[in-house]
């Protein structure tokens, strides 16, 4: 940590910040865990534009992809600049996992990936664990200013920014600004002491999902330590459509316009960017919400509840949105900054017996879509993939250009 009086670099402030959101986080998971005796079997699908114009493909260097806290979600994607469709499953049984545990879930055709899907137990006893020394016996307090600014619209609204100092903020206060809204704890199957655990992707079968790939039809999860699970999946849950930013126009300095393409089963929009001034040592945050919100426990799943919810409270923009615009001069004295854009979609949630006084199984299908967008001087429309490709300048020309590999040094400080 940086001594006395000295600012410290974007990176070692924002690690500080997510550690002391993680201690909140982490606390309210232990207190609200899911105690009900089934199996739960849990589909998590995802639609990711993560790359930025201009940037290949896993360049955004070690130790960003998929930086993320529980409860938030990954703060930069968590596919290394690459886009496409991902799929995670989970399952928990109340049974104690067998000598050999063995399950899969065989899929329908159009889902492209081979007729089952393999979930594996990982292995136990295999939890990493610190070093001596490793770890410092006491955590300074990082020293920054947090302003945080709220709504689309063209100018700075009356009553912002809302200014935070750590200097006089407690750990707990600060970390409630920077998560934000106070959502249902997303407790997905995982491992705990007693219960049968199996996942996918695994140590036996990583396929990608194809761009092609569906989900809909007729699916059977079923294992020597599972009941049979037999569910399907309509048009309306599968894979969502991908962002697709139509319009962006505006600089740093200026009022910053996005346009995005409206997504057939969308539930809600949300938006968020965040840009780091060094020389004052000033975090700056901005999200699409029309009441003070910094948005950090939005950029994850949400169940329908939460999304009705923060749509009716003005903090989700409603369904029917598809543009937004970043007040004039927030980000001025940034380096530069990041949109994390998210799409909400509904989810789907089976139990069996439908009607039951002791279920069997529940299973859970829940959706995203996201994006990120480097917020840098445009002219019009967002290129696309191949134009950006075509017409990016070799790097060593680059000196005085916000481009999208200095608006995260400029973030992150390296």
């Amino acid at each position: 940590m940086p001594g006395k009086g000295k600012i410290a670099s974007g990176g070692v402030l924002l690690s500080g910040i997510l550690c002391l959101v993680m201690l909140t986080v982490w606390t309210t998971m232990a207190d609200s865990a899911e105690r009900t005796p089934v199996t739960r079997y849990w589909m998590s699908v995802s639609t990711e534009k993560s790359g930025f114009p201009g940037m290949p493909s896993g360049s955004m260097g070690g130790g960003m992809s998929g930086m993320s806290i529980p409860g938030m979600g990954s703060m930069f994607g968590g596919s290394g600049g690459s886009s496409g469709k991902r799929l995670q499953l989970q399952v928990n049984s109340p049974k104690s996992p067998p000598a050999g545990p063995q399950a899969t879930h065989d899929i329908p055709p159009g889902q492209n990936m081979g007729p089952t899907l393999p979930l594996v137990s990982p292995d136990q006893g295999r939890a990493t664990r610190s070093e001596p020394g490793e770890r410092p016996e006491k955590m300074e307090k990082p020293k920054m200013r947090m302003l945080v600014y709220w709504g689309c619209s063209e100018t700075v609204k009356p009553g912002q920014p809302f200014v935070l100092d750590t200097e006089k903020a407690n750990p707990a206060e600060f970390a409630r600004v920077f998560q934000g809204r106070t959502v249902s704890v997303q407790n997905a199957p995982s491992p705990r002491p007693g219960w049968a655990y199996a996942d996918w992707p695994n140590k036996v079968d990583g396929t990608q999902v194809p761009q092609n790939s569906s989900l809909v039809g007729s699916h059977f999860v079923h294992g020597n330590y599972l009941p049979d699970i037999r569910f399907s999946i309509d048009g309306g849950h599968d894979f969502m459509a991908p962002v697709e930013f139509t319009s962006t126009k505006g600089t740093p300095a200026d009022s910053f316009n996005f346009q995005w393409n409206s997504i057939p089963t969308v539930t809600g929009y949300f938006a968020t960017a965040m840009g780091h001034d060094d020389k004052t040592g000033t975090m700056i945050i901005w999200s699409s919400s029309e009441v003070r919100e910094a948005g950090g426990s939005l950029m994850s799943f949400l169940s329908d509840e939460d999304v009705r919810r923060l749509v009716k409270e003005r903090v989700v923009m409603s369904p029917s949105t598809t543009r937004c615009t970043i007040p004039t001069g927030i980000f001025k004295d940034a380096k530069g900054a990041i949109i994390q854009f998210i799409a909400y979609g509904d989810e789907l949630n089976i139990v069996y017996p439908t009607k039951p006084k002791d279920p069997i199984w529940a299973v859970k299908v829940r959706r995203k879509s996201t994006s990120m967008l480097p917020l840098m001087e445009t002219a019009g429309r967002a290129p696309s993939d191949r134009e950006s490709r075509d017409q990016a300048p070799p790097p060593e020309k680059n000196e005085g250009i916000i481009t999208p590999g200095k608006v995260l040094k400029g973030l992150l400080g390296f």
